[in-house]
C-alpha cells in the first residue's frame, strides 16, 4: 500500500495549489455550463492558508504533492441545530494517484481538524452528475442531502 504524508499547506505551495485549482476547474467544466470562460479561479488560496478558521491540507508521496483539500469553518443558517460547520472544498488528487486512498486520507484529516475546533457538522458540494466524486465522498460517509436547482433566463 502506498504511503502518503498529510501536511498543512504554506504560501510556498501556492504555485502547485493554483495548478491543482485549474485541474479542478477543467474537470468540473463539463458539469456546469454557467462557468465563465478561462481564466477563472474558485478560491483565494493564500487567504485560506493564512486564515484562522481554515486549513488547507496536502498529501505528499515521496516528496511530491499529489492531493489537496481544505476545510473552512462557516456560520450555519440560524434555523439549523448547529451554529457552525466545516465546509470542505478544493478536493483534488493527481491522476496517477486516484483510487489509492489519497482523498480519504485528506478528508479524514479535515474531519479530525474539525473535531479539534468543536465542529459537529461537515458539508461539501458536488455536481449531481459527477458520479466518481459522489462515490468517493460516499465511501468516507457523506450522504446526499440537498439538490440545488437552477434555471437560466437568457
Amino acid at each position: 500500500m502506498e504511503q502518503f504524508t498529510i501536511r498543512m499547506a504554506t504560501v510556498a505551495d501556492l504555485k502547485t495549489l493554483k495548478d491543482f485549482e485549474q485541474q479542478i476547474i477543467k474537470a468540473e467544466r463539463p458539469f456546469d455550463i454557467t462557468l465563465d470562460t478561462d481564466p477563472i479561479s474558485y478560491y483565494d488560496l493564500k487567504e485560506l492558508i493564512l486564515a484562522d478558521n481554515a486549513t488547507v491540507l496536502l498529501a505528499e508521496s515521496e516528496g511530491e504533492v499529489v492531493g489537496s483539500g481544505f476545510g473552512v469553518i462557516r456560520d450555519a443558517k440560524p434555523f439549523l441545530d448547529h451554529r457552525k460547520y466545516t465546509y470542505l472544498g478544493f478536493m483534488y488528487t493527481a491522476e496517477a494517484y486516484r483510487g489509492k486512498g489519497v482523498n480519504k486520507r485528506i478528508v479524514d484529516a479535515l474531519l479530525a481538524w474539525s473535531k479539534t475546533k468543536g465542529i459537529k457538522e461537515v458539508r461539501l458540494t458536488v455536481y449531481e452528475d459527477n458520479n466518481p466524486a459522489i462515490r468517493a465522498y460516499e465511501k468516507v460517509g457523506f450522504k446526499k442531502h440537498l439538490i440545488e436547482m437552477r434555471l437560466g433566463l437568457d
